[in-house]
């Protein structure tokens, strides 16, 4: 039987796989197939972590691979804004958070922590979309103090991943 523990990160000592201190559980290589990420930490964030073990009874050699969970975002807007003097831009938009494409050294994987995910599968199997992202950039580009500027397009995950072939939102944002 496939049992969890639930981990005080403050009062454990790490994982004898963690080089960070973050406790950490490895993965099996045919489940995460097509995945970038080795392990599935919990959020950053996260005052506490499960750890799967098998309590041998063997029940962690059966589990199936990941599949991929779209979620539906409700934006209130769609082009975000930084003030970053590093950057060309000043603005983006992102239809999608997560990735697909799993790319390990993507910059972008630790937002997830900010949903109680991990950076690792989670960041790769948990994506969100925001359904009326094409909407809210017309209605944010018809506002009266609206001031046009370069927009940089996918600037947090890729926006022609898998799931676009679905839900068609680059190509409507475009």
């Amino acid at each position: 039987m496939n049992q969890r523990f639930k981990i005080d990160r403050h009062n454990a000592d790490p994982a004898p796989n963690s080089a960070d201190g973050l406790l950490t559980t490895t993965i099996g290589g045919e489940r995460r197939r097509g995945r970038g990420a080795v392990s599935n930490a919990s959020g950053r964030f996260e005052p506490s972590a499960r750890i799967p073990f098998d309590d041998g009874w063997q029940s962690l050699d059966d589990l199936p691979p990941f599949k991929t969970v779209e979620r539906e975002e409700r934006a209130r807007k769609i082009i975000s804004r930084n003030q970053s003097p590093d950057l060309g831009f000043d603005r983006s938009i992102n239809p999608y958070r997560g990735c697909e494409h799993g790319c390990i050294y993507c910059f972008a994987r630790p937002t997830h922590a900010y949903h109680g995910m991990s950076a690792g599968l989670d960041f790769e199997t948990q994506l969100f979309v925001k359904p009326d992202a094409p909407e809210l950039l017309r209605k944010e580009l018809a506002a009266p103090g609206y001031t046009p500027r370069t927009i940089a397009m996918g600037t947090n995950t890729d926006p022609y991943q898998p799931i676009e072939r679905k839900w068609k939102l680059t190509r409507r944002i475009l």
